[in-house]
């Protein structure tokens, strides 16, 4: 899923409601671990919708840029330089 390696483990303060993590061991034993996998999933998400949007804008402006060369800019028609 992701293109991150497997490195060493650092421990970090997370503040969760608690009635949320009681619930949340009946589904899973390990609760590091599961929020390491969704937080995983979730950057891998947002590092795709970022990597779209900038490929979006680069076409976005060679698109326009190709209409500008093709047909000018409306300011050219008035400008007094």
């Amino acid at each position: 899923m992701s293109n991150l390696e497997p490195s060493a483990k650092k421990p970090v303060n997370l503040s969760i409601n608690e009635a949320l993590v009681q619930e949340s061991r009946a589904y899973c034993g390990n609760l590091s671990a599961k929020v390491e996998e969704l937080l995983q999933a979730y950057v891998e998400t947002e590092r795709m919708a970022r990597q779209t949007h900038r490929q979006r804008a680069q076409q976005s402006v060679a698109d326009w840029n190709a209409v500008h060369d093709a047909a000018g800019s409306f300011a050219d028609g008035h400008s007094t330089l």
